[in-house]
């Protein structure tokens, strides 16, 4: 990849996590693409999703995305599909972020490049979020999600929200889809020693910003029904201004008042070094620490 100029990165969420053979087809649309690297897809059954993370260069990251728009279109029956997760759609959300010189905007003009095609070519209705949103209320991607899938028909009738492109009611298997364009993300998960889903819900929502909680942290209570544990669900949306670190002990804080402790957490995808550094810093009370002292770091100089 040293030799591409511009580099995006795509993070697709597909509405699939237990059928290997359905997310095999779904992903291979990644793999064998000049100009496309494919660097990891993660899958978990109990939210019944896989993330893909790909990096390339603009054009041919879109034409992927495409590919595999199409054929979770065809594999995907959101009209059969149960998961913790919410969701809209069988291709949920498709962000793009900007890596090497590229910029917002042009991220933003891929988005909608992207939603234009998909919606003529497969009929399918698309929202704009984040950074491609056509207007504020559309940015955060819970105020488009809301409803999900078994209520958005009724809701694409309201004026306010029809969709930026393709038909204004839901394709009948796959739902909607929205695109936009953001900053690095970070999926955290923070598991609970609990079984009791309320309590779960309960943490997150004084955890996440909507419910006065960190100003770039989006939370959820998810139930773990295999493990027997509950777990608060986040998107952390700018790690550079809300660390990991304090959602964690945020979370701690609040779960002592119903005598629950932490049992684990975990990371969904990849994320940048900074985000774990950050957090290691923080911990281990490093003095004075500088990126420039991570060994990779020099190697890349």
């Amino acid at each position: 990849m040293s030799d591409i100029r511009k580099i995006i990165e795509c993070v697709p969420n597909f509405s699939e996590g237990r059928d290997l053979d359905k997310i095999e087809k779904i992903v291979n649309s990644f793999r064998g693409k000049n100009g496309v690297k494919l660097l990891d897809y993660n899958r978990d059954e109990d939210h019944n999703r896989v993330v893909v993370t790909v990096v390339g260069e603009p054009e041919a990251v879109k034409n992927a995305v495409l590919e595999a728009i199409g054929v979770a279109i065809l594999v995907i029956d959101m009209t059969k599909h149960e998961g913790q997760h919410p969701r809209m759609g069988a291709v949920d959300v498709v962000p793009f972020i900007p890596i090497k010189n590229v910029s917002m905007t042009e991220a933003v003009e891929l988005a909608k490049e992207l939603a234009k095609e998909a919606s003529e070519k497969y009929n399918l209705p698309i929202f704009l979020y984040e950074k491609a949103a056509a207007n504020p209320g559309r940015e955060n991607l819970a105020n488009v999600r809301k409803g999900e899938f078994e209520g958005m028909n009724d809701k694409m009738k309201q004026s306010e929200w029809t969709p930026d492109y393709g038909p204004q009611s839901i394709h009948p298997t796959a739902g909607v889809t929205a695109v936009g364009a953001r900053m690095p993300l970070v999926a955290f998960n923070v598991n609970l020693s609990t079984n009791d889903l309320d309590v779960a819900n309960k943490i997150a929502k004084n955890v996440r910003f909507m419910g006065g909680g960190l100003r770039y942290c989006k939370a959820i209570g998810i139930e773990l029904k295999d493990r027997g544990i509950v777990q608060v669900s986040m998107n952390m949306t700018d790690y550079t201004k809300t660390a990991l670190y304090r959602s964690f002990e945020l979370i701690k804080i609040e779960a002592k008042r119903y005598g629950v402790n932490i049992v684990g957490s975990e990371i969904i995808g990849l994320l940048p070094m900074e985000a774990l550094i950050d957090t290691a810093v923080y911990y281990l009370g490093v003095e004075d620490f500088s990126m420039e002292q991570i060994l990779e770091t020099r190697m890349m100089e």
